[in-house]
Protein backbone atom coordinates (compact mmCIF):
# COMPACT_ATOMS: atom_id res chain seq x y z
CA UNK A 1 0.00 0.00 0.00
CA UNK A 2 1.51 3.25 -0.94
CA UNK A 3 1.79 5.17 2.67
CA UNK A 4 -0.30 8.09 1.18
CA UNK A 5 -3.49 5.39 1.09
CA UNK A 6 -3.38 4.81 4.82
CA UNK A 7 -4.47 7.92 5.72
CA UNK A 8 -7.45 7.32 3.85
CA UNK A 9 -10.78 6.56 5.74
CA UNK A 10 -13.25 5.12 3.00
CA UNK A 11 -15.41 2.66 4.41
CA UNK A 12 -15.21 3.96 7.58
CA UNK A 13 -17.52 4.54 10.33
CA UNK A 14 -16.76 7.26 12.61
CA UNK A 15 -18.70 8.89 15.53
CA UNK A 16 -17.10 12.15 17.19
CA UNK A 17 -18.86 13.56 20.46
CA UNK A 18 -19.34 17.20 21.36
CA UNK A 19 -18.60 17.65 17.48
CA UNK A 20 -20.35 21.36 16.87
CA UNK A 21 -17.57 23.43 19.18
CA UNK A 22 -14.18 24.74 18.38
CA UNK A 23 -12.15 21.98 18.62
CA UNK A 24 -14.86 19.12 17.87
CA UNK A 25 -16.15 21.29 14.39
CA UNK A 26 -12.67 20.76 12.67
CA UNK A 27 -12.39 16.77 13.62
CA UNK A 28 -15.66 15.83 12.53
CA UNK A 29 -14.66 17.83 9.27
CA UNK A 30 -11.11 16.28 9.04
CA UNK A 31 -12.64 12.91 8.95
CA UNK A 32 -15.58 13.49 6.72
CA UNK A 33 -12.74 14.97 4.27
CA UNK A 34 -10.69 11.53 4.74
CA UNK A 35 -13.16 9.85 3.49
CA UNK A 36 -14.99 8.39 6.83
CA UNK A 37 -18.75 7.92 7.16
CA UNK A 38 -18.94 10.95 10.13
CA UNK A 39 -21.58 11.23 12.60
CA UNK A 40 -21.00 13.30 15.78
CA UNK A 41 -22.73 14.47 18.26
CA UNK A 42 -24.61 17.44 20.13
CA UNK A 43 -26.61 18.06 23.59
CA UNK A 44 -29.16 20.49 22.00
CA UNK A 45 -31.88 18.28 19.86
CA UNK A 46 -32.97 21.47 18.20
CA UNK A 47 -29.79 22.39 17.08
CA UNK A 48 -28.68 18.77 14.66
CA UNK A 49 -30.41 19.78 11.17
CA UNK A 50 -28.37 23.51 11.62
CA UNK A 51 -25.50 22.05 12.95
CA UNK A 52 -25.41 19.51 9.74
CA UNK A 53 -26.22 22.44 7.13
CA UNK A 54 -23.44 23.84 8.55
CA UNK A 55 -21.42 21.08 7.33
CA UNK A 56 -22.84 20.86 3.98
CA UNK A 57 -21.56 24.18 3.37
CA UNK A 58 -18.02 23.39 3.46
CA UNK A 59 -18.94 20.56 1.40
CA UNK A 60 -18.67 17.70 4.04
CA UNK A 61 -21.95 14.81 5.05
CA UNK A 62 -21.98 14.66 8.56
CA UNK A 63 -24.61 13.47 10.28
CA UNK A 64 -25.91 15.14 13.79
CA UNK A 65 -27.23 12.72 16.89
CA UNK A 66 -28.42 14.04 20.31
CA UNK A 67 -26.13 12.43 23.58
CA UNK A 68 -26.79 13.05 26.66
CA UNK A 69 -23.27 11.70 28.38
CA UNK A 70 -24.44 12.50 31.44
CA UNK A 71 -26.76 9.18 30.95
CA UNK A 72 -25.99 5.53 30.40
CA UNK A 73 -29.35 4.44 28.27
CA UNK A 74 -28.50 7.84 26.10
CA UNK A 75 -25.12 6.50 24.98
CA UNK A 76 -26.60 3.18 24.54
CA UNK A 77 -29.59 4.21 22.69
CA UNK A 78 -26.72 5.81 20.14
CA UNK A 79 -24.57 2.72 19.90
CA UNK A 80 -27.71 0.84 18.96
CA UNK A 81 -28.55 3.75 16.12
CA UNK A 82 -25.00 3.72 14.89
CA UNK A 83 -24.73 -0.25 14.52
CA UNK A 84 -28.42 -0.46 12.87
CA UNK A 85 -27.98 2.24 10.51
CA UNK A 86 -23.84 1.29 9.72
CA UNK A 87 -23.42 -1.84 11.09
CA UNK A 88 -20.29 -1.32 12.39
CA UNK A 89 -18.17 1.68 14.61
CA UNK A 90 -14.88 2.11 13.54
CA UNK A 91 -13.84 5.40 15.02
CA UNK A 92 -14.46 7.05 18.38
CA UNK A 93 -13.51 10.58 18.89
CA UNK A 94 -14.36 11.38 22.77
CA UNK A 95 -14.18 15.31 22.30
CA UNK A 96 -17.33 16.21 24.51
CA UNK A 97 -16.90 17.81 27.78
CA UNK A 98 -19.39 19.82 30.15
CA UNK A 99 -18.28 22.92 32.33
CA UNK A 100 -20.52 22.38 35.12
CA UNK A 101 -17.72 24.36 37.44
CA UNK A 102 -18.05 28.06 38.18
CA UNK A 103 -15.43 28.53 40.36
CA UNK A 104 -12.86 26.85 43.02
CA UNK A 105 -16.01 27.45 45.77
CA UNK A 106 -19.18 26.75 43.92
CA UNK A 107 -20.58 23.85 45.76
CA UNK A 108 -19.22 20.13 45.82
CA UNK A 109 -22.31 18.78 43.86
CA UNK A 110 -21.19 20.73 40.43
CA UNK A 111 -17.43 18.43 40.66
CA UNK A 112 -20.03 15.55 40.92
CA UNK A 113 -21.65 16.44 38.11
CA UNK A 114 -18.88 17.09 36.04
CA UNK A 115 -17.69 13.48 37.44
CA UNK A 116 -20.70 11.98 36.25
CA UNK A 117 -19.94 13.31 32.47
CA UNK A 118 -17.16 13.65 31.59
CA UNK A 119 -15.28 10.46 34.06
CA UNK A 120 -18.56 8.22 34.07
CA UNK A 121 -19.75 9.31 30.95
CA UNK A 122 -16.67 8.67 29.07
CA UNK A 123 -15.99 5.31 30.45
CA UNK A 124 -19.55 4.36 29.88
CA UNK A 125 -19.48 5.61 26.17
CA UNK A 126 -15.64 4.35 25.41
CA UNK A 127 -16.58 0.95 26.77
CA UNK A 128 -20.05 1.17 24.33
CA UNK A 129 -18.28 1.61 21.40
CA UNK A 130 -14.98 -0.03 22.21
CA UNK A 131 -16.56 -3.12 23.13
CA UNK A 132 -18.15 -3.13 19.17
CA UNK A 133 -14.60 -2.68 18.31
CA UNK A 134 -13.26 -5.60 19.51
CA UNK A 135 -15.73 -7.37 18.30
CA UNK A 136 -15.31 -6.61 15.31
CA UNK A 137 -11.37 -7.24 15.85
CA UNK A 138 -10.78 -3.63 14.93
CA UNK A 139 -10.89 0.07 16.06
CA UNK A 140 -9.25 3.44 16.61
CA UNK A 141 -10.63 5.26 20.06
CA UNK A 142 -9.09 8.82 20.32
CA UNK A 143 -9.67 10.48 23.53
CA UNK A 144 -9.30 14.65 23.23
CA UNK A 145 -7.25 15.87 26.29
CA UNK A 146 -5.69 19.03 26.92
CA UNK A 147 -2.59 20.29 27.63
CA UNK A 148 -3.76 21.38 30.97
CA UNK A 149 -3.52 17.53 31.70
CA UNK A 150 -0.18 17.89 31.47
CA UNK A 151 0.90 20.90 33.28
CA UNK A 152 -0.54 23.16 35.94
CA UNK A 153 -2.37 25.96 35.34
CA UNK A 154 -0.07 29.31 34.61
CA UNK A 155 -2.38 32.44 36.54
CA UNK A 156 -0.06 34.68 34.88
CA UNK A 157 -1.72 34.24 31.54
CA UNK A 158 -4.94 35.62 33.02
CA UNK A 159 -3.76 38.36 35.32
CA UNK A 160 -5.79 41.36 35.03
CA UNK A 161 -7.77 40.52 32.30
CA UNK A 162 -10.88 39.42 34.00
CA UNK A 163 -10.88 35.94 33.09
CA UNK A 164 -10.80 32.90 35.34
CA UNK A 165 -8.64 30.45 35.24
CA UNK A 166 -9.65 27.05 34.02
CA UNK A 167 -12.07 25.07 36.68
CA UNK A 168 -10.30 22.10 38.68
CA UNK A 169 -12.58 19.43 37.74
CA UNK A 170 -11.02 20.05 34.06
CA UNK A 171 -7.33 19.71 34.81
CA UNK A 172 -8.93 16.74 36.83
CA UNK A 173 -10.40 14.95 34.17
CA UNK A 174 -7.98 16.01 31.44
CA UNK A 175 -5.01 14.36 33.43
CA UNK A 176 -7.04 11.29 34.13
CA UNK A 177 -8.05 10.76 30.45
CA UNK A 178 -4.39 10.28 29.84
CA UNK A 179 -4.39 7.03 32.35
CA UNK A 180 -7.80 6.02 30.99
CA UNK A 181 -6.27 6.33 27.02
CA UNK A 182 -3.33 3.94 29.03
CA UNK A 183 -5.57 1.43 30.56
CA UNK A 184 -7.89 0.97 27.18
CA UNK A 185 -5.04 0.38 25.09
CA UNK A 186 -3.78 -2.45 27.20
CA UNK A 187 -7.13 -3.72 27.46
CA UNK A 188 -8.05 -3.35 23.99
CA UNK A 189 -4.93 -4.26 22.55
CA UNK A 190 -5.10 -7.91 21.88
CA UNK A 191 -8.34 -7.47 19.81
CA UNK A 192 -6.63 -5.11 17.79
CA UNK A 193 -8.43 -2.07 19.31
CA UNK A 194 -6.19 1.55 19.72
CA UNK A 195 -6.87 3.84 22.13
CA UNK A 196 -4.61 7.03 21.89
CA UNK A 197 -4.96 10.52 23.54
CA UNK A 198 -4.69 14.07 21.83
CA UNK A 199 -3.99 16.95 23.63
CA UNK A 200 -4.42 20.41 22.12
CA UNK A 201 -3.60 23.67 23.56
CA UNK A 202 -5.03 27.14 23.40
CA UNK A 203 -7.39 27.91 20.19
CA UNK A 204 -8.72 31.35 20.28
CA UNK A 205 -12.03 32.49 19.44
CA UNK A 206 -13.31 36.21 18.55
CA UNK A 207 -14.38 36.14 22.59
CA UNK A 208 -10.60 35.74 23.59
CA UNK A 209 -8.98 39.08 24.79
CA UNK A 210 -5.88 40.44 22.67
CA UNK A 211 -3.90 40.34 25.42
CA UNK A 212 -4.22 36.67 26.71
CA UNK A 213 -4.10 35.95 23.21
CA UNK A 214 -0.29 37.70 22.95
CA UNK A 215 0.43 36.14 26.49
CA UNK A 216 0.04 33.08 24.94
CA UNK A 217 1.98 33.01 21.78
CA UNK A 218 5.28 34.21 23.78
CA UNK A 219 5.13 30.96 25.94
CA UNK A 220 4.47 27.90 22.46
CA UNK A 221 7.65 27.57 20.57
CA UNK A 222 5.66 28.41 17.63
CA UNK A 223 5.08 31.62 18.29
CA UNK A 224 0.90 31.10 18.16
CA UNK A 225 -2.42 29.59 19.15
CA UNK A 226 -4.00 26.86 17.24
CA UNK A 227 -6.56 27.53 14.05
CA UNK A 228 -9.80 26.25 13.28
CA UNK A 229 -7.34 23.61 10.83
CA UNK A 230 -4.80 22.33 13.84
CA UNK A 231 -5.99 19.61 14.97
CA UNK A 232 -7.16 17.60 11.47
CA UNK A 233 -4.10 16.18 10.82
CA UNK A 234 -3.39 14.75 13.96
CA UNK A 235 -6.25 13.47 14.41
CA UNK A 236 -6.86 11.84 10.54
CA UNK A 237 -3.24 10.49 11.45
CA UNK A 238 -4.61 8.68 14.62
CA UNK A 239 -8.19 7.50 13.26
CA UNK A 240 -5.98 5.80 10.16
CA UNK A 241 -4.29 2.69 9.23
CA UNK A 242 -0.78 5.49 9.08
CA UNK A 243 -1.07 4.78 12.82
CA UNK A 244 -1.67 1.22 13.26
CA UNK A 245 1.31 0.18 15.46
CA UNK A 246 0.50 3.72 17.84
CA UNK A 247 -1.29 2.79 21.01
CA UNK A 248 -1.51 4.03 24.07
CA UNK A 249 0.04 7.57 23.41
CA UNK A 250 -0.39 11.12 24.11
CA UNK A 251 -0.05 13.35 21.24
CA UNK A 252 0.41 16.90 22.23
CA UNK A 253 -0.80 19.30 19.75
CA UNK A 254 0.13 22.66 21.43
CA UNK A 255 2.85 24.36 19.69
CA UNK A 256 5.27 23.64 21.69
CA UNK A 257 3.67 24.95 24.90
CA UNK A 258 4.71 21.98 26.63
CA UNK A 259 8.04 21.27 25.22
CA UNK A 260 9.31 23.76 27.44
Amino acid sequence: MNIMQSFCLEGKVALVTGGAGMYGRQIALALAQAGAVTNMTSRDNGRLSEIEEGFAQDGAKVRAHCLDQERESSILELRDSILAEHGRIDILVNNAVARTMGTWDDPLETFERSMRINASGLFAITRAFGDIMAEQGSGSIINIGSIQGMVGADSSLYKGLGMRIPNPDYFFHKGGMLNFTRYAASYYGSRNVRCNCLSPGGLASHRTPERFIERYCERTLLGRMAGDRDLMGSVVFLASDASAYVTGANLPVDGGYTAK
